[in-house]
């Protein structure tokens, strides 16, 4: 099967294709025989303001190279306006086969200044809006006994960052959310997986570069590029990954990670109980050499992109 065309037939919605990863996947899924609706309010990387402009942008390039497209500047983050999404989806090209959820927003602030507005507006573009989104096309999916959840996460969640416990507890929500969706919808030969992107673009654009080491980081994080995710997404879309289902997959330039789910990983046993003291006395010392680090992604991915 040819990548240029294994998505031939088919009708994607992209959420955040306006720019970045999201615009990359469009173009992607477009050049590979997909139909494809590009949502994008327009905001700024806060969330505020909106603008057809970088959904127009999008869908021009694809035009460009001979796709289809049309275009949603309904936000994610509301049920009325996630159904109104696939609604003009239905309306442009009669069906959905696919649903990237790449939309999102950026409130970083460490976890003791964060406030309730910071909070809610992360947790609403990514994790609602995930949820509003492929709600919105279950029906559809179900319907026709076929389709394809392709879900943004990110290593934040996954491993942990400084100041994104508001974006962190979204995307690890949705490795949850992707894997129950899974579980829900394989009888309808619907699947649902995540991929945890690196790629510098307007989401990593605030991550500081003041000191030689900082910008020695960000030097490595700019090779990444956004049109590198592209490819996973478009094979986690295709029929070519119809037994890959509830699964998280990491991309990193020209590295695919397969990620793990939590999972255990030593147990103690006590037949009369425990009390406090005697977890203290016995079960913390069993344990205490398989207690996880408290590290970063960054200290997990320790090597140079290659």
């Amino acid at each position: 099967m040819s990548e240029q065309r294994m998505l031939e037939g088919k009708v994607a919605v992209v959420s955040g294709a306006g720019g970045g990863i999201g615009r990359e996947i469009a173009l992607a899924m477009a050049l590979a025989g997909a139909k494809v609706v590009i949502n994008d309010i327009g905001a700024s990387l806060t969330g505020e303001g909106a603008s057809a402009t970088p959904a127009e942008q999008t869908r021009a390039i694809i035009r460009q190279r001979g796709g289809e497209a049309a275009i949603s500047t309904e936000s994610v983050a509301e049920w009325a306006s996630a159904q109104r999404i696939v609604q003009a989806t239905l309306d442009h090209f009669g069906r959905v086969d696919i649903v990237v959820n790449n939309a999102g927003i950026l409130r970083d602030v460490i976890f003791h200044k964060m406030s309730p507005e910071d909070w809610l507006a992360v947790i609403n573009v990514h994790l609602n809006g995930s949820f509003f989104l492929s709600r919105a096309a279950a029906p559809h999916f179900r319907a026709q006994e076929g389709g394809a959840y392709v879900h943004m996460t990110s290593t934040s969640g996954l491993i942990g960052n400084f100041g994104q416990a508001n974006y962190a507890a979204a995307k690890l929500g949705i490795t949850a959310l992707s894997k129950s969706i899974a579980l829900d919808m394989k009888r309808y030969n619907v699947r649902s997986n995540c991929i945890a992107p690196f790629a510098w673009s307007r989401m990593t654009s605030s991550i500081p570069a003041e000191t030689p080491e900082q910008q020695a980081r960000v030097a490595k994080i700019q090779q990444m590029t956004p049109e590198k995710n592209a490819p996973m997404a478009v094979f986690l879309a295709s029929d070519a990954a119809r037994n890959v289902t509830g699964q998280v997959f990491a991309v990193r330039h020209n590295e695919i990670f397969l990620m793990s789910s939590p999972r255990p990983i030593r147990g103690i046993h006590r037949g009369e109980g425990w009390t406090p003291e005697l977890i203290a006395e016995h079960a913390l010392p069993a344990l205490q050499d398989a207690l996880l680090p408290l590290d970063r992604s960054g200290e997990v991915f320790s090597w140079d992109p290659v």
